[in-house]
């Protein structure tokens, strides 16, 4: 598979990584103040039960971004900034349950947001039946609808599959396209998860790196 040996892909790797946290640690924040609200969205993905409090994909690193997602989502209600909440919502018969657990069925308290965000509100909720949004009809329409919106802020999880796979999408069809965009990941409003060989701390570093890779803008935070 490798024309190395099991130590150099290591120590290469290992070097590769240093590189990588370097990177992460001087990226730059970017004030909402900057953006025009005309022309932005705020994307929430699957900050629901199922990934943050309960069911067999719940993770403590999910349930850790809603303060912050929270805050954001107020910050774009007071500046008339549109938002939009994907939120898995499965059938039983699902596709996606031969690669992952059964998980956030529609109509189940797993398919919910959290408390937190839904008091807040504000936001265009899309259902999703699929890891990579871009893909639902109501999204598309949306799309159709805002033709004057060509930068996004994106947050929620997981950073290396929903998140990942939205924005280097999204990214992609504007360049088809030759529209400019600006596709925003903070950082500190997203994550992923911890099982077995799937090292949050690495696949989430790794995420932001290989979406940077594909013109996405990962920031350090919004403020």
């Amino acid at each position: 598979m490798f024309n190395i040996t099991k130590q150099e892909f290591v120590k290469r790797s290992g070097e590769a990584l240093e590189g990588i946290w370097d990177w992460l640690e001087g990226l730059d924040t970017v004030s909402l103040d900057q953006l025009d609200s005309a022309h932005t969205a705020l994307f929430i993905i699957d900050m629901i039960n199922g990934f943050a409090r309960e069911g067999a994909l719940q993770s403590p690193r999910v349930e850790a971004l809603i303060p912050e997602i929270d805050r954001l989502l107020k910050l774009a209600n007071k500046k008339g900034i549109k938002s939009l909440a994907f939120t898995d919502a499965h059938g039983n018969d699902s596709p996606e349950f031969e690669s992952y657990p059964v998980h956030c069925v529609a109509g189940t308290s797993e398919a919910a947001m959290v408390r937190e965000i839904a008091e807040t509100g504000g936001y265009t909720q899309i259902p999703k039946n699929s890891t990579n949004a871009f893909h639902e009809e109501a999204f598309q329409k949306w799309l159709k609808e805002n033709p004057g919106i060509n930068t996004f802020i994106m947050t929620g999880d997981c950073t290396d599959i929903c998140i990942q796979q939205l924005a280097i999408t999204l990214r992609t069809w504007f360049n088809q396209q030759n529209i400019k965009s600006r596709i925003i990941v903070p950082a500190n409003a997203v994550d992923t998860y911890d099982l077995g060989l799937h090292q949050g701390d690495l696949v989430h570093a790794m995420a932001l790196y290989n979406m940077s890779i594909n013109g996405v803008e990962i920031v350090k935070a919004i403020v």
